[in-house]
Protein backbone atom coordinates (compact mmCIF):
# COMPACT_ATOMS: atom_id res chain seq x y z
CA UNK A 1 0.00 0.00 0.00
CA UNK A 2 1.50 3.53 -0.88
CA UNK A 3 1.90 6.28 1.34
CA UNK A 4 1.90 8.84 -1.39
CA UNK A 5 -0.58 12.14 -1.36
CA UNK A 6 -0.94 13.90 -4.15
CA UNK A 7 -1.87 17.79 -3.43
CA UNK A 8 -3.31 20.16 -6.56
CA UNK A 9 -1.48 23.33 -6.30
CA UNK A 10 -1.21 26.42 -8.63
CA UNK A 11 2.42 25.76 -9.58
CA UNK A 12 2.96 26.79 -13.22
CA UNK A 13 6.81 28.69 -12.87
CA UNK A 14 9.34 25.44 -11.67
CA UNK A 15 12.06 28.50 -11.54
CA UNK A 16 10.20 30.07 -9.51
CA UNK A 17 9.87 26.64 -7.32
CA UNK A 18 13.66 25.96 -8.07
CA UNK A 19 14.14 29.24 -5.82
CA UNK A 20 12.22 28.64 -2.87
CA UNK A 21 14.00 24.98 -2.72
CA UNK A 22 17.15 26.88 -2.89
CA UNK A 23 16.34 29.38 -0.05
CA UNK A 24 15.42 25.97 2.04
CA UNK A 25 18.29 24.58 1.23
CA UNK A 26 16.67 22.01 -1.07
CA UNK A 27 17.81 20.41 -4.67
CA UNK A 28 15.48 20.02 -7.16
CA UNK A 29 16.07 17.27 -9.48
CA UNK A 30 14.72 16.69 -12.98
CA UNK A 31 13.09 13.29 -14.28
CA UNK A 32 13.81 11.51 -10.73
CA UNK A 33 12.53 9.60 -8.22
CA UNK A 34 11.26 10.55 -4.76
CA UNK A 35 11.95 8.42 -2.18
CA UNK A 36 9.15 7.15 0.34
CA UNK A 37 7.77 4.72 3.32
CA UNK A 38 10.21 1.62 3.53
CA UNK A 39 10.51 1.08 -0.72
CA UNK A 40 7.77 2.93 -1.87
CA UNK A 41 8.87 5.29 -4.85
CA UNK A 42 6.94 7.36 -7.25
CA UNK A 43 8.49 9.20 -10.24
CA UNK A 44 8.14 12.63 -10.74
CA UNK A 45 9.03 15.23 -13.63
CA UNK A 46 11.17 17.01 -10.99
CA UNK A 47 12.02 15.76 -7.46
CA UNK A 48 12.86 18.08 -4.61
CA UNK A 49 15.12 16.33 -2.65
CA UNK A 50 14.80 16.32 1.02
CA UNK A 51 17.21 16.20 3.91
CA UNK A 52 14.95 14.02 5.48
CA UNK A 53 14.02 10.39 4.30
CA UNK A 54 11.18 10.93 1.99
CA UNK A 55 11.25 13.36 -1.28
CA UNK A 56 8.20 15.50 -3.32
CA UNK A 57 7.63 14.36 -6.60
CA UNK A 58 6.48 17.45 -8.82
CA UNK A 59 4.29 16.32 -11.84
CA UNK A 60 2.79 18.34 -14.81
CA UNK A 61 -1.21 17.93 -14.60
CA UNK A 62 -3.49 18.29 -17.44
CA UNK A 63 -4.01 21.68 -16.82
CA UNK A 64 -0.65 22.65 -16.82
CA UNK A 65 0.00 23.05 -13.73
CA UNK A 66 2.28 21.06 -10.94
CA UNK A 67 0.78 18.86 -8.33
CA UNK A 68 2.96 17.94 -5.44
CA UNK A 69 3.03 13.92 -4.51
CA UNK A 70 4.79 13.38 -1.30
CA UNK A 71 4.50 10.65 1.93
CA UNK A 72 3.08 12.86 4.86
CA UNK A 73 4.41 9.92 7.18
CA UNK A 74 5.65 10.57 10.49
CA UNK A 75 6.46 14.53 9.65
CA UNK A 76 9.40 14.11 7.92
CA UNK A 77 8.32 16.15 5.21
CA UNK A 78 6.37 18.84 6.95
CA UNK A 79 9.63 19.36 9.39
CA UNK A 80 11.29 20.64 6.12
CA UNK A 81 8.52 22.79 3.99
CA UNK A 82 5.66 23.16 6.28
CA UNK A 83 2.37 21.42 7.08
CA UNK A 84 0.94 21.03 3.78
CA UNK A 85 3.81 22.21 1.82
CA UNK A 86 2.88 25.90 3.74
CA UNK A 87 6.22 27.15 3.61
CA UNK A 88 7.51 25.66 0.38
CA UNK A 89 4.02 27.00 -1.21
CA UNK A 90 5.07 30.77 0.49
CA UNK A 91 8.51 30.68 -0.52
CA UNK A 92 7.53 30.30 -4.18
CA UNK A 93 4.65 32.91 -3.98
CA UNK A 94 7.57 35.34 -2.90
CA UNK A 95 9.91 34.78 -5.58
CA UNK A 96 7.29 34.02 -8.57
CA UNK A 97 5.94 37.48 -7.26
CA UNK A 98 8.91 38.98 -6.73
CA UNK A 99 10.50 37.76 -10.59
CA UNK A 100 7.12 39.30 -11.96
CA UNK A 101 7.47 42.75 -10.44
CA UNK A 102 11.16 42.75 -11.64
CA UNK A 103 10.42 41.84 -15.03
CA UNK A 104 7.87 45.37 -14.95
CA UNK A 105 11.03 47.12 -13.56
CA UNK A 106 9.88 47.23 -10.00
CA UNK A 107 11.73 47.45 -6.98
CA UNK A 108 10.99 44.75 -4.11
CA UNK A 109 11.43 44.78 -0.91
CA UNK A 110 11.17 41.63 1.30
CA UNK A 111 9.96 42.03 5.14
CA UNK A 112 9.69 39.09 7.25
CA UNK A 113 6.63 39.34 9.64
CA UNK A 114 7.02 38.05 13.60
CA UNK A 115 3.96 35.64 13.02
CA UNK A 116 5.84 34.38 10.05
CA UNK A 117 4.47 35.87 7.07
CA UNK A 118 6.08 37.70 4.83
CA UNK A 119 5.22 41.51 3.16
CA UNK A 120 6.31 42.10 -0.39
CA UNK A 121 6.84 45.82 -0.99
CA UNK A 122 6.89 46.54 -4.55
CA UNK A 123 7.58 50.29 -5.78
CA UNK A 124 7.92 51.73 -9.11
CA UNK A 125 11.27 52.63 -11.17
Amino acid sequence: MSHFTKINTQIKDIAALQSACAELGLTVASNATARGYSTNTVRGDYVIKLKGPYDIAVNRQPDGTYGLTTDWWNGHVEKEVGAKFGRLLQLYAVHKATQEARKRGHFVTRKAQRDGTIKLVIGGV
